[in-house]
């Protein structure tokens, strides 16, 4: 059992998966709605040398789910320091859940946000930086390798899968995020 002197880590809700998801949007919309805390665990990133672009895609993707994983322990450390009367909503891609899981008492506690493919298009289409240079198809690909992983194993521990497919706004996706954590939300609302 981690050790969580608050609680926080048992009462907390958190949203992973994918880049280009709104997960960061979502995670704010559904705190301003709840009054909830928010973690925003990407904004945790270490300074440090970019993947050398000429390093194959499945080297890259290895280097960076140990990475994700380093980077968890910090955050898990983050997160049991603070207290709230209500969960804390924890976002970013980095949060896997093969890391997440052992620490929550069901999986209901998160969901994993990815794009479909005709969404990863769409937004591709409308970024000024599209997929023109050779580095930005390398982390195209990285980046659908990492969602399928995610996809994988949320699928496997029984943790919900959001696919964001550009129909839904943000404030869409919210409700039903918000739908997906409605016990956790009642919850506390009844505790004011």
């Amino acid at each position: 059992m981690t050790w969580d002197p608050f609680g926080t880590l048992h009462q907390a809700l958190w949203i992973g998966g994918a880049p280009w998801t709104g997960k960061s949007t979502v995670a704010r919309l559904l705190a301003e709605r709840h009054g909830l805390t928010t973690y925003h665990h990407d904004d945790r990133a270490r300074p440090g040398n970019p993947l050398p672009d000429d390093l194959p895609v499945g080297d890259q993707l290895t280097v960076m789910m140990a990475e994700f994983g380093n980077r968890f322990r910090c955050a898990v450390d983050d997160l049991r320091a603070l207290t709230s009367p209500r969960p804390i909503l924890a976002e970013g891609r980095g949060l896997r859940p093969e890391l997440v899981a052992p620490l929550v008492d069901s999986p209901g506690r998160m969901v994993v946000l990815v794009p479909t493919e005709l969404f990863r298009q769409h937004q591709l289409r409308h970024r000024p930086d599209g997929p023109a240079i050779p580095e930005q198809r390398t982390r195209l690909t990285r980046d659908r390798m990492l969602a399928a992983h995610a996809v994988r194993a949320a699928r496997d521990l029984g943790i919900r899968v959001i696919e964001i497919d550009g129909k839904l706004d943000p404030a869409g996706v919210t409700d039903v995020v918000a739908e997906h954590f409605h016990a956790y939300l009642d919850f506390e609302v009844s505790e004011r």
